[in-house]
């Protein structure tokens, strides 16, 4: 017999798209979402690093990224492309893990870069699903997580 506690979560869906004007070239932009080195310097919300941070930047290629947040607890993401489409679009399914490997959340993330003549248009759509109770807060925290995340990559690519 099934605990009340060990029921299956409640379906636990969000979808959200962010676009933001970056004073970047599109060129440049892309590479701080694809090279290893940018990408670990500005993913994730602020306080958090990445000291782990995997790019094998081909469709079917794996993207695996350890965030560390303020407290040093440990995020593992782990993601396949879908698309690569230099420099204009990128596509990836991905799953938060928890510390065993165990998926938490999953779901699929598109990114489009429009040249604006030396600036970027930068759109992020993602769909996430919930797979675990705990989600809920993973979801809740989505768009100010993706906020904080896209002001640390126009810090990034703006000073250069």
């Amino acid at each position: 017999m099934m605990r009340e506690s060990e029921a299956m979560p409640e379906k636990l869906e969000r979808e959200l798209t962010l676009t933001r004007t970056l004073a970047a070239p599109r060129e440049l932009v892309f590479k701080a979402w694809t090279d290893p080195g940018h990408l670990a310097r500005w993913w994730g919300p602020a306080g958090f690093t990445n000291p782990v941070c995997q790019v094998d930047l081909r469709p079917g290629g794996a993207l695996y990224i350890v965030m560390r947040g303020p407290d040093g607890n440990e995020y593992p993401m782990k993601a396949t492309f879908l698309e690569v489409v230099p420099p204009e679009r990128l596509v990836f399914s991905s799953a938060a893990v928890d510390a065993v490997g165990h998926c938490q959340l999953e779901g699929v993330t598109s990114i489009s870069f429009v040249d604006l003549g030396g600036k970027t248009r930068l759109t992020v759509h993602t769909r996430m699903k919930g797979l675990v109770p705990e989600a809920k807060f993973m979801l809740a925290g989505m768009e100010p997580g993706w906020n904080q995340s896209l002001d640390r990559l126009a810090a990034e690519v703006e000073r250069r």
